[in-house]
């Protein structure tokens, strides 16, 4: 399987809902289902390399395959913008996850639920793992937080929303990778075919004339609620993330560029002493945070899902 099938499902919200995205690999009547979230300013194709990946390893062993459905996240990609921006928020986003989990119950049952989440896909997964009473179809059995945790650098939330809304217009693909790789080289080595993979899904057509200039692919409005933010009012949000991080009950790796500057190693660390216990893997020379198309950082998230234990 070379592409995804690209899928929609209807969210509410406090209007009249909205359509979120999410591209579907692998099996789609398989019972093993991984969830895959991207970050901030992402969307669901940046995990087309290690859905590729977890399909065809899965599809080689004795599981019988698997169904990998990276969505995205509302103002992101494919999916409708919110007329109100207030709803660019975690809690909204945790809440369109259970209807996409309904939905795919709903179109094939599931019996293993996992999760891989990047940044604030990460967040994402805490809220929804971290709740036991959740209608979810089924626990989530493992948990991946891809360099993010409960305690969040208030240097990098600051850098973040730096960046955060700016659309920009680029004349071609490439320029808009060069751009987007200089507010990006966080992300650790790729190669210029790697780094243009993962920037074609990132823009789109300014307006329908044939030569468009290209923008980046969210709603700028995503920045109105992170700009927000403060950092006592970050400090104050880390004692509940601290709490939800503390109920979950999936196994969980949690995965940290060794030169991020938004998981530090402190929180790495702690998050190895309680709650779920997480292990943690950490790669060198990349920060927040890792792209998962490297080959060890595949391969730490494959083992971790697939391996039989």
């Amino acid at each position: 399987m070379t592409e995804p099938s690209l899928n929609y499902v209807t969210c509410a919200d406090a209007a009249e809902g909205h359509r979120m995205a999410y591209w579907q690999w692998g099996q789609p009547d398989s019972p093993h289902v991984v969830l895959c979230v991207h970050g901030l300013t992402r969307q669901g194709r940046d995990f087309d390399v290690l859905a590729q990946a977890l399909c065809e390893r899965a599809g080689s062993s004795s599981s019988g395959g698997i169904r990998v459905v990276c969505p995205d996240v509302a103002g992101r990609g494919e999916s409708d913008w919110l007329k109100d921006p207030m709803g660019y928020q975690v809690p909204a986003y945790a809440a369109d996850m259970l209807s996409l989990l309904a939905h795919l119950q709903a179109q094939s049952p599931i019996s293993t639920l996992d999760w891989v989440g990047t940044s604030m896909g990460g967040l994402i997964g805490m809220v929804v793992c971290g709740q036991p009473g959740l209608p979810l179809p089924v626990p989530v059995r493992r948990l991946v937080l891809n360099d993010v945790g409960p305690t969040l650098q208030w240097q990098a939330i600051q850098r973040i929303g730096a960046y955060l809304g700016q659309s920009g217009h680029f004349n071609s693909v490439q320029e808009a990778a060069d751009a987007m790789w200089k507010i990006s080289e966080s992300f650790g080595p790729h190669t210029p075919e790697q780094w243009l993979a993962l920037s074609l899904p990132m823009v789109r057509p300014v307006s329908p004339a044939a030569d468009s200039p290209l923008r980046l692919h969210y709603d700028p409005a995503i920045a109105g609620p992170f700009r927000l933010t403060t950092e006592e009012g970050a400090q104050q949000g880390e004692a509940t993330l601290w709490q939800l991080y503390d109920g979950i009950q999936a196994e969980t790796l949690v995965l940290r560029g060794a030169q991020s500057d938004l998981l530090s190693p402190q929180t790495a660390h702690a998050m190895t002493q309680r709650g779920p216990r997480a292990r943690v893997v950490e790669f060198e020379g990349v920060g927040h945070a890792p792209t998962l198309v490297a080959k060890d950082q595949i391969a730490a998230v494959a083992d971790f899902l697939l391996l039989r234990t």
